[in-house]
């Protein structure tokens, strides 16, 4: 019996290992040669994707919070985006003076936006254009915030004269560069067409669309042939809009900037020059032509001209305005007669005739003609004038610069004929139809300012230039508002 057991456990035994001897041993009928199964590398799982969502029901933190809010354009999808992302982000420093820089105007756009019904990645727009500097300059004569050009800039009642460029001016220029986008994009349905139209003109975007559909190609924005400068332009917007919507993401933190009225627009009164307003205002010369960059001379003298101001300083600067008109000195102006000496006019208004050349941004070697406007003082100290007239624009970089030349000793006389004196402006504006200035920049019970500066009654009316094909730029009649912005994420100059 032992020898019965002990056999049918040696026969369950071998039955047990067979199919492991079997499963290691070599087919030898096969002809290939038994090659272990390629290891491959482990496959890592993609990261959760980061939606950003909001919590509208609370109010904004901070301006930054309110733009994300507001976000309504479709993201673009390009490895440009990834390149100017990378540009950015290696410059932190430049990040952060710009976006600073861009506090005192931000909460003003985006009310405006918002008013409009039209995506908050537009007030990220300044950056791409300058930096968000009023006084940005480039060499194909855009000037702003918004880059406009002379031409597009008189298409939309930006006024142009020695005496005010309102393509500098906050309020103006934002009001038209709003206007543009606003008609770009009814006419293309789309903003990123819009966009590229506003860098590269709406001409040009609608030629590159033909282009493309008469040859059977698609005629969205990343599929036009287009300037090297527009192909990068809206994928330079779109990584701001990430830098904004997720500062987290690239370990950056936005400079802090309050979700509320930073300045308002009060009553100029005539003969104050700049210098003295910043002196009121507390502020030092910069800092009041940073809020107030339209003027191209140092004083105003006309009725209808408006400043801006912080709004927490705006009663105090108010009521120091008043004293101000009570004084009885100030500034005026002073049209040269034939045979009238300049040197003499200086002389008589205790100036040097360089002081007087630059309170009016003259240039030596050129000519002036009778009738021609100076800008001179009225029992007042016009060296704070003086101060502010060295960081204003040069007149070089007016849109449309006086037709005659200055001679710094006389102006010659004219027996026959003597020229008219320029043809005042009327301070009543042509507005855009349908459009209602926004009334946020005000003060709650003080102001009855208007938001522009108007046009200076003394100011020579300004010649017309040529505009560029590819940036000349619609009527200014328009609708006042486009599409409402959808909640979507993600973001988006005609000129250069």
């Amino acid at each position: 019996m032992a020898k019965l057991f002990s056999l049918l456990f040696l026969v369950f035994a071998l039955q047990a290992f067979a199919p492991v001897q079997a499963a290691d041993r070599t087919d030898a009928s096969s002809t290939l040669p038994s090659t272990p199964a390629p290891s491959l590398p482990p496959v890592a799982e993609p990261p959760p994707a980061r939606v950003l969502t909001l919590d509208l029901t609370r109010d904004a933190n901070d301006i930054w919070d309110r733009i994300r809010r507001g976000f309504g354009m479709p993201d673009l999808d390009s490895p440009l985006v990834a390149e100017q992302q990378i540009f950015y982000l290696n410059r932190p420093g430049f990040l952060k003076q710009v976006f600073s820089r861009g506090g005192r105007y931000l909460y003003y756009i985006v009310d405006e936006l918002e008013r409009r019904g039209m995506p908050t990645e537009l007030a990220l727009l300044p950056m791409v254009e300058s930096s968000y500097n009023p006084l940005a300059y480039s060499r194909a004569h855009a000037s702003g915030l918004w880059q406009f050009i002379p031409s597009t800039g008189r298409n939309f009642n930006l006024t142009q004269d020695s005496w005010v460029d309102e393509r500098r001016d906050v309020i103006a220029s934002t009001n038209a560069a709003l206007d543009y986008l606003q008609t770009i994009y009814e006419m293309h349905g789309d903003w990123q067409l819009a966009l590229a139209s506003y860098n590269w003109g709406e001409g040009a975007v609608g030629r590159a669309i033909q282009r493309n559909r008469d040859a059977g190609l698609p005629a969205e924005y990343s599929e036009l042939k287009m300037p090297n400068e527009t192909r990068n332009y809206v994928p330079k917007l779109q990584a701001i809009k990430n830098i904004v919507a997720e500062p987290e993401l690239f370990h950056l933190e936005l400079p802090y900037v309050a979700n509320e009225q930073h300045f308002v627009t009060l009553n100029a009164p005539p003969g104050i020059d700049l210098a003295t307003a910043a002196t009121f205002a507390d502020m030092s010369l910069e800092e009041f032509l940073a809020l107030n960059p339209g003027y191209n001379r140092p004083a105003i003298t006309s009725p209808g001209q408006t400043l801006v101001v912080p709004a927490d300083r705006a009663s105090s600067f108010e009521a120091r305005l008043g004293e101000f008109a009570l004084s009885g000195k100030g500034w005026r102006t002073h049209d040269l007669e034939p045979g009238e000496k300049l040197d003499s006019i200086a002389n008589r208004h205790g100036l040097t005739l360089a002081q007087l050349m630059q309170l009016n941004g003259l240039a030596s070697g050129s000519r002036l003609s009778a009738g021609h406007t100076l800008l001179v003082p009225d029992g007042i100290d016009p060296s704070g004038a003086l101060a502010i007239s060295r960081l204003l624009p040069a007149n070089s970089r007016l849109s449309s610069p006086p037709a005659v030349k200055l001679n710094t000793s006389a102006v010659p006389s004219k027996k026959a004929k003597t020229p008219a004196k320029a043809t005042p402006k009327s301070s009543k504006r042509v507005s855009n139809a349908a459009k209602t200035p926004s009334r946020a920049t005000q003060p709650a019970t003080k102001s009855t300012a208007k938001t522009k500066p108007a046009p200076t009654a003394k100011s020579a009316t300004a010649t017309s230039a040529t505009a560029k094909s590819a940036a000349a730029k619609p009527a200014a009649t328009k609708p006042a508002a486009t599409k409402p912005a959808k909640a979507t994420p993600k973001p988006a100059s005609a000129k250069n």
